[in-house]
């Protein structure tokens, strides 16, 4: 009998021992489940917060993006009504779309050169078109157009404006070929020559301003016509940089 009773007692033990597992090992799986959910949740509240970072550092790019481009255009809308009252006052008569596109040019073209700037090249265009702003002017020499562009000039530079080169009328009548070569013509003796030197070049040829600035810049070595061109269109230079709007 008492034999029996310690089998049974064993066994009561036995169970007992695997409830206690189970228990175990169900208190441990709850545990694990509870802090994975944990580990879960906390892992979406950093994603959440990280989209939320990234969403916001997107934002300020965005905003700053903005302002940049509204003070380049803001820059670009002044620069443009200064360009469109000198040509109102030179030439009422010429078109408000015709005046806005060579505007545009003449804004584009002192952007692309850093030794040119709107109110020089406003100076040169007045002073070479007889202050007519004429986008068809012709000198006595045949120079045509806004920037007198002698035409085998402009056949050599129109290539490297991927200008396909027609007709002299048709390239150096357009408006805004004629200042993109005019452009890149005095913008290249202007770095040769300075700013002076580089009007003399322009209007009387490289041989001339080179002398020129070697003899201490003896007007004797310039002809006639461009010891007046250079002082008129610095002081049409200093004229347009001192107006404001």
């Amino acid at each position: 009998m008492s034999q029996k009773n310690n089998v049974t007692r064993t066994r009561q033990v036995k169970k007992r021992g695997k409830k206690d597992y189970v228990r175990l090992f169900l208190a441990v799986g709850g545990g694990v489940v509870v802090a994975t959910a944990l580990i879960f949740a906390l892992v979406q509240i950093y994603s959440g917060y990280r989209r939320n970072v990234l969403r916001l550092e997107k934002v300020s790019q965005e905003m700053v993006d903005l302002r940049s481009a509204m003070n380049i255009d803001s820059v670009r809308q002044y620069h443009l009504q200064k360009i469109m009252k000198v040509i109102s006052f030179q030439n009422p008569n010429l078109s408000s779309v015709e005046a806005y596109d060579i505007a545009s040019e003449i804004y584009e073209m002192s952007m692309k050169y850093t030794n040119l700037d709107v109110d020089l090249l406003c100076a040169v265009i007045t002073h070479e078109s007889a202050g007519t702003w004429d986008a068809r002017v012709v000198s006595k020499a045949g120079a045509m157009g806004l920037m007198q562009i002698m035409p085998v000039t402009g056949l050599f530079l129109a290539e490297y404006e991927n200008i396909t080169w027609t007709t002299p009328e048709d390239i150096l009548f357009n408006p805004v070929y004629n200042i993109r070569i005019g452009s890149r013509f005095l913008s290249v003796l202007m770095e040769q020559y300075g700013l002076e030197g580089g009007l003399a070049a322009y209007n009387g040829g490289e041989r001339q301003a080179a002398l020129w600035l070697a003899n201490g810049k003896d007007d004797q070595y310039l002809w006639e016509e461009t010891r007046g061109y250079i002082p008129a269109v610095c002081q049409l230079y200093d004229q347009y940089q001192a107006e404001g709007l």
